[in-house]
């Protein structure tokens, strides 16, 4: 009896995702890349957008529409440079393969940005996620970021790896050379081979991704510092332009990716639900993806049973183990009227509505309990909520 093996079909020393197939039916793989999670960068191609997809009135620091990222204003000092509205865009680089971009949309106008204005567009990443750069040593490894990116104003703008765990940073500057075109634009970072300058290996922020939208004269009145070195301020963002200077003004991004080397490669496209599950160690809700917090929904709520006592509880297990174990915050929902700091009971055919006490967590987990109300809940009462939570850096 003879044995067949049976080899899938690819065309001759075709390559995909840096792994080369030979016509013979083995493959190799590029050593100098990994061929999964490459990009250090979560939700790059902008496909996720559990918070909103258009969030209007952006004027403060934090996490508004797209997962992983976030806008950066001064809220203490000098105050937010500009107004924005940040709505997912399917106006994308044709034949990439992309499906959103992230635009940012100047609604209120700051032509003249206090000192201590600034505007960042940033991802946060842990430091127990860049240990392979080798950051501090004499082995640090360069990497390349690439993106795409459109705007009617057209100039020079900045970008920035900051070291959060060091306070050290290197800025480069980019070009938009076209009005309203898509442009794609790779840029190479030196490695940090500052010796003891290595980033914390936990759970904490270590390194921001900024791209400087605008700053005031604090951030860009010194020479901007392309090379690794201790923060100094004024060194951080200086030539580039102010984007908020116009209510005409927009940015479009998509296609981030920051790898290892010196080279840009291919975009790391991943499944829908992979890209969600990563988004989802740092924000997630009960609600179905496209439903509003609030919403008087039961679709997605969190049942237990509470019979028997009078201070109810309900306890719900997230569908990703978190970041952290106690969240930045969590907002629990009452699925029959949609209010907030409230939960729902079903006691034997009464409709109850209980505000509510004592919140405990887990890294997988949240309970919470109902204030007493001085009911008597029978033996078939259940409850339920839904719930919001935050674990982002």
């Amino acid at each position: 009896m003879s044995t067949i093996k049976a080899k899938a079909f690819q065309h001759p020393s075709a390559t995909s995702n840096n792994i080369t197939f030979n016509s013979d039916g083995t493959h190799t793989v590029n050593a100098a890349y990994p061929t999964t999670s490459k990009n250090l960068i979560i939700n790059g191609a902008m496909n996720v957008w559990q918070r909103s997809a258009n969030a209007t009135g952006v004027n403060t620091s934090g996490y508004h529409s797209a997962d992983r990222w976030a806008h950066g204003t001064d809220d203490l000092l000098g105050g937010p440079l500009g107004t924005w509205t940040q709505s997912r865009s399917t106006d994308v680089p044709s034949a990439q393969g992309f499906g959103y971009s992230l635009k940012m949309d100047c609604t209120t106008a700051d032509a003249s940005p206090a000192a201590d204005d600034f505007l960042l567009f940033q991802q946060r990443i842990e430091g127990q996620n860049l240990q392979h750069l080798l950051k501090g040593t004499s082995s640090a490894k360069k990497v390349t970021l690439s993106f795409w990116v459109k705007s009617n104003k057209t100039g020079t703008y900045i970008i920035e790896l900051y070291d959060v765990d060091n306070q050290r940073q290197i800025s480069k500057s980019y070009t938009i050379d076209s009005a309203s075109t898509w442009e794609k634009k790779e840029i190479i970072f030196d490695g940090d081979t500052n010796a003891t300058d290595v980033f914390d290996n936990d759970n904490n922020w270590s390194l921001g991704v900024n791209w400087w939208l605008g700053s005031g004269s604090t951030y860009s009145s010194g020479t901007l510092n392309t090379t690794w070195n201790n923060n100094t301020v004024a060194n951080r963002a200086v030539g580039g332009v102010n984007l908020g200077d116009s209510t005409s003004n927009e940015w479009y991004i998509t296609g981030i990716q920051l790898e290892v080397g010196e080279q840009a490669t291919g975009f790391e496209f991943e499944p829908f639900e992979a890209i969600l599950t990563k988004c989802q160690r740092y924000y997630e809700k009960s609600y179905e993806y496209d439903t509003a917090l609030g919403t008087v929904t039961f679709n997605g709520a969190y049942y237990d049973e509470v019979g028997g006592t009078n201070y109810p509880r309900i306890q719900a297990h997230y569908g990703v183990r978190k970041r952290t174990r106690v969240p930045n915050t969590m907002t629990i929902y009452n699925p029959n009227t949609g209010t907030a700091g409230q939960m729902y009971i079903w006691d034997n055919g009464t409709n109850r509505n209980y505000s509510l006490g004592n919140t405990r967590y887990t890294f997988n987990s949240v309970s919470t309990e109902g204030q007493n109300n001085a009911f008597n809940l029978n033996n078939r009462a259940w409850g339920a909520i839904h719930y919001a939570a935050d674990f982002e850096i």
